[in-house]
């Protein structure tokens, strides 16, 4: 089983900060690398995070220099970098890992199954330690880059047992994580009730993110069963971000 695998799953909090190389130019990592151990440290104390990880990644970059820009995270930064990809083109055997992403809300195979054949031909010698993820977009609020790009619809959080049974069925293809998603942005983020019927149904640990902006919020996605939650707009606004 792999490293980073087993050690979400012993984790009993892990925490994961979204960066979008779109968004934070090559000539900044160093300096957001220098800022965030401090709001790192407090989200810690605050959430009795067990252990943290960069997820880097966007959803309508291309020839953004990828491979760069992850190189040079890792020269300033101890953190495990995982990528979070959006295309077979965010690749970089600079990082730590690689969630190999299903869009499994959706219903169109360019994102179901073109993309992960596309990745499969570039990753078949890499070093890069690989967990299949099934990840669900679910409503929150808006229409999000992920929506338009891979023009499908979310999940409405209003039929739960609609999300728990696709989350069931991306254990049963075998992904090793389960990703609810609402979004870069959303205006609400995933109902900790589905949280919660989510996390019963599956044994595969389960990831949140998308619209989570407070502490509260983020304790009470924990304490409905998330492995991981998953920040980004709050930080990518405010470096000193703490809830």
């Amino acid at each position: 089983m792999p490293d980073l695998l087993i050690s979400i799953k012993q984790a009993n909090r892990s925490l994961a900060v979204l960066i979008d190389p779109e968004k934070m130019p090559l000539d900044a990592v160093a300096a957001f690398a220098k800022a965030i151990p401090s709001t790192i440290s407090s989200l810690k104390e605050k959430l009795q995070i067990d252990q943290f990880f960069f997820f880097v990644g966007g959803s309508s970059m291309e020839n953004t220099g990828f491979d760069e820009w992850v190189k040079e995270l890792k020269k300033h930064t101890d953190t495990t970098v995982v990528i979070f990809p959006g295309s077979p083109e965010q690749l970089s055997e600079n990082a730590d890992g690689l969630l190999f992403l299903s869009l499994l809300s959706g219903r169109n195979p360019e994102f179901l199954i073109e993309h992960q054949v596309d990745a499969a031909r570039r990753l078949k010698e890499t070093h890069l330690e690989i967990v299949p993820t099934g990840y669900l977009l679910i409503d929150g609020g808006k229409e999000t880059a992920v929506q338009c790009v891979s023009k499908t619809l979310p999940l409405p959080q209003n039929n739960v047992e609609n999300i728990v049974n696709h989350a069931y069925a991306a254990q049963l293809m075998g992904n090793q994580l389960v990703y609810l998603e609402a979004g870069s942005g959303a205006v609400k983020s995933v109902a900790t009730e589905i949280v919660r019927e989510v996390s019963a149904q599956i044994n595969v640990p389960l990831i949140v993110g998308g619209g989570l902006r407070t502490i509260a919020q983020i304790e009470a996605i924990y304490k409905a069963g998330a492995k991981m939650v998953v920040v980004g707009t709050a930080i990518e606004e405010n470096i000193n971000w703490n809830g």
